[in-house]
């Protein structure tokens, strides 16, 4: 608890509370309240969240800082003995066990209990722990409160333009105690209209049972001396305005009090009417807000006809205060200036910013993903399938079936082709090494380049450079042998003439009968001619031939040669082998996981040690 703070007095430019709930938004309007009041430290020590512990990023001003997060009360306070206030967003459910906890702490002082619907004898046993230590409860059923320029409870008065229209951030001379936390809003705003502005608010809730009372918080005012007016804002039901009464007509209350009771309007009704809050329902004649009003004057109170006349009889009882010279108005001070979020700003629409990343192909932010345009609801209605989605997400077109149809041949085709090449061998040895499955397949993936895989890329690349130059395929062989460079997409280690791969087989025969263009296959048919001429098995294989046909699957729907190129140099076309390879590789590593393999380790009798018999000597 703050030392050296007079018992009236709740909050000031020190006060620190420790917020139960992780309340976000809250949390940040409290800061921003801090920042425009020109505290030194935020207002906010630390926040319990009982299913996380850590820390909460949010913004002090144009700063970013850290606010420490624990999953209890104990350690809250423990770690910050200086916060003596704790506003409380726990359930209804919850709200009684946290705010006993709270009030059982020799630290915390005041605590507002936000929620609603707090079970009444729950409420009546807080209220007793509080009168017998000393302590202070706002709420059920409250917005919470406010003092002006040091210190806001949660979302109390608004937002930062009402709070800065009202002259919050800075103390006035006036202070409220209201049942309505949505009224003293309003309250706020007239006094502010009226006055110098307010030094204190308080809304001590709406349930019939709140947890300190008019009395109590105008007691507290009566005693400080910075304050020089009261202003209460009862309503129907209730009889809390009645010790305000028997306090006035005692002499208690020496400073000018205005005073008006809301639900006047309760009498037209035929029957009884409860008007929002628990509290608010007259449940015998003295509990209307007539009677109220009516004994409330009686007493001394300065009471207004209806409610339309509550702000004037605020100025009036200000203006003779200021001319007494009892009360010196309070300065006005211009506020900083608070950075508006870049959330509100972007909603706004009155900020702009280059953006880092350019998404064409997909988009999350609606009601449905969408890919290229089109709905994930409808590419499972209208049957894009694998090949489909390849189309619009890779070449952003709504592709023929004859193209989504080869494009799945490719990728059924590529899935596997035993243990033993490079990429399906190293997923096996990650794999057999106690890895997990994505960094088993990584490391198959990291295989695929210009010897394993790379063929796709590298057969689409000199075809297309030599049949879009206008080159002969003889001069393309006779060329690529002059530079010493092997044709990518020739040659077979097995295949052969006579003993052709079917996988080429399959894909020759479907693209001569679906394909529309088939400049690029048959422009390496005639290359394939002279090389088999030589050697049985320079043959096309599959990476070649799923290289050139990609390129003319590419042309048949509306590309241009020199696009086509483009997506050569992209790499795009190794990323169909990538794609459908790790099916493959993934099956291989689930398989070794099933069979729980050990640890490989590569045989000595298949290793040729060639090591000298010593090293050379350097002199």
């Amino acid at each position: 608890m703050a030392k050296n703070k007079p018992d009236y007095i709740l909050f000031d430019k020190d006060t620190q509370a420790i917020v139960f709930g992780y309340q976000q938004r809250a949390i940040q309007r409290m800061l921003d309240f801090d920042y425009i009041c020109r505290r030194e430290k935020p207002s906010v020590a630390s926040i319990v969240n009982p299913t996380r512990e850590g820390w909460h990023q949010c913004f002090w001003g144009t700063e970013e800082i850290l606010i420490p997060m624990y999953l209890t009360l104990t350690e809250a306070v423990k770690n910050h003995p200086k916060a003596d206030v704790m506003v409380n967003f726990s359930s209804f459910r919850s709200a009684y066990p946290t705010s006993k906890e709270a009030l059982e702490t020799k630290n915390i002082r005041t605590i507002a209990i936000i929620a609603e619907g707090v079970p009444e004898l729950r409420s009546k046993e807080l209220i007793q722990i509080a009168n017998k230590k000393n302590k202070w409860i706002i709420g059920p059923a409250t917005v919470g409160g406010i003092a002006g320029g040091a210190f806001r409870i949660g979302n109390t008065a608004g937002t930062l333009d009402n709070i800065i229209s009202s002259r919050l951030h800075r103390p006035g001379s006036i202070a409220y105690v209201s049942k309505s936390g949505g009224l003293s809003n309003e309250l706020n705003n007239i006094i502010a209209r009226n006055t110098d502005g307010v030094y204190e608010g308080v809304a001590i809730g709406g349930d019939r049972y709140p947890g300190s009372t008019f009395i109590q918080h105008i007691m507290r005012y009566e005693k400080n001396p910075e304050i020089k007016m009261i202003v209460i804002l009862g309503e129907v039901g209730g009889t809390d305005e009645y010790d305000v009464v028997n306090a006035l007509k005692k002499g208690k209350i020496k400073k000018p009090l205005v005073a008006w009771c809301i639900g006047t309007c309760a009498k037209v009704f035929p029957a009884e009417v409860q008007f929002g809050h628990a509290g608010a329902r007259a449940g015998a004649s003295q509990e209307t807000a007539d009677a109220k009003n009516q004994a409330l004057k009686k007493a001394g109170a300065i009471v207004p006809a209806s409610f339309d006349g509550f702000d004037k009889k605020i100025k009036q009882t200000y203006t003779k205060l200021v001319k007494s010279g009892k009360l010196i108005p309070k300065p006005d001070v211009e506020p900083p200036r608070i950075p508006l979020d870049y959330a509100m700003a972007l909603k706004e629409g009155i900020i702009r910013r280059p953006k880092q990343f350019i998404s064409t192909i997909s988009d999350d932010r609606g009601e449905e993903l969408r890919y290229c345009g089109i709905t994930i609801s409808d590419v499972f209605k209208k049957n894009y399938g694998l090949g489909g989605v390849i189309g619009l997400l890779w070449f952003k077109k709504k592709l023929p079936k004859w193209a989504t149809d080869y494009l799945e041949m490719v990728v059924l085709l590529t899935a596997d082709h035993g243990p033993a090449v490079s990429g399906a061998h190293n997923a096996i040895v990650a794999a057999r090494a106690g890895k997990d499955i994505i960094s088993s397949l990584v490391s198959g993936l990291l295989t695929i380049g210009p010897r394993f895989g790379g063929a796709v890329q590298g057969s689409a690349d000199h075809f297309t450079s030599y049949l879009y130059r206008g080159e002969k395929p003889s001069f393309m062989v006779k060329d690529m042998k002059s530079k010493n460079v092997n044709i990518q997409g020739i040659g077979h280690r097995i295949k052969s003439v006579t003993n052709p791969d079917v996988r080429v087989e399959i894909l020759k025969k479907y693209a001569k009968k679906h394909f529309p263009n088939t400049e690029t296959l048959d422009y390496a048919l005639e290359v394939e001619k002279l090389t088999t001429a030589k050697r049985g098995n320079l043959i096309l294989n599959v990476d070649g031939c799923i290289g050139v046909l990609t390129c003319d699957m590419l042309r048949s729907i509306g590309y241009s040669r020199e696009e086509i190129r483009e997506f050569v140099q992209l790499g795009i076309l190794n990323a169909l082998f990538i794609l459908g390879r790790s099916i493959g590789f993934m099956g291989h590593i689930i398989d070794q996981k099933r069979l729980k393999s050990r640890l490989y380790r590569h045989p000595w009798d298949d290793i040729l040690y060639m090591m000298p018999k010593k090293p050379d000597e350097v002199k």
